[in-house]
């Protein structure tokens, strides 16, 4: 994983204490660093305990619909039962998903936790300060646009991650400039697409290009 996501996966996190990022110092970092990484390890435990909890109604089912199976049903009863096929149905697949998507995300916050608590790499906590004091020095121009190109939404009504992300990613395209615009844009993306609603995607995407046009970009 590229040192810039795993520093944009732990701006998300900072962003959503909004108060902390006003009065943070360069002496308060690391700190905010161990406790996003325990925030993010904390939620894939948490995730990880209800994919256990997955995985054992599945099993349940298996066992339950080989045990019902017309070639057990015949078998006598005290013998094992013979594995049967078992059909792959849009239950099942979308239970396989979830599990994977769970283990996406939980192998994800790992690697952002040894990224981020590696002594020798630096990479993650600088790009992590320059998105983070860029904001605290632009903040009201950042939202002043976000808010021109929402066409009438109220940025304070806006979805709280949607707003951060977009945060996020305005820090790179105007100010922080270390990363092609096509991966801070994308980047965005996919955090709207794990993070936030089934419509932030589109969003933050539109958005980000009217900034781009707008600031003529490039």
């Amino acid at each position: 994983m590229q040192a810039r996501r795993a520093a944009r996966e732990l701006a998300l996190i900072l962003f959503s204490q909004m108060e902390s990022i006003q009065n943070l110092n360069k002496w308060d970092f690391q700190d905010i660093v161990l406790k996003s990484v325990r925030t993010l390890t904390n939620n894939s435990a948490d995730e990880l305990k209800n994919v256990a909890t997955t995985i054992l109604t599945m099993k349940e089912s298996i066992e339950e619909y080989e045990s019902n199976h017309p070639t057990n049903l015949t078998r006598p009863i005290d013998v094992s039962n013979i594995p049967v096929p078992l059909p792959l149905t849009s239950d099942l697949q979308g239970k396989l998903d979830e599990l994977l998507n769970i283990a996406e995300k939980t192998m994800l916050a790992l690697e952002i936790a040894e990224m981020a608590t590696l002594e020798e790499n630096t990479d993650v906590k600088d790009y992590l300060i320059k998105i983070t004091n860029s904001f605290k020095e632009h903040k009201d121009e950042i939202d002043e646009q976000i808010k021109k190109f929402a066409f009438g939404w109220d940025i304070n009504r806006l979805v709280k991650m949607d707003k951060d992300i977009l945060r996020i990613a305005m820090c790179e395209l105007l100010y922080v400039k270390d990363a092609p615009l096509k991966v801070i844009i994308d980047e965005a993306v996919e955090l709207a697409k794990k993070y936030s609603t089934d419509d932030s995607a589109s969003f933050v995407n539109g958005i980000l290009g009217k900034v781009v046009i707008e600031n003529n970009l490039k």
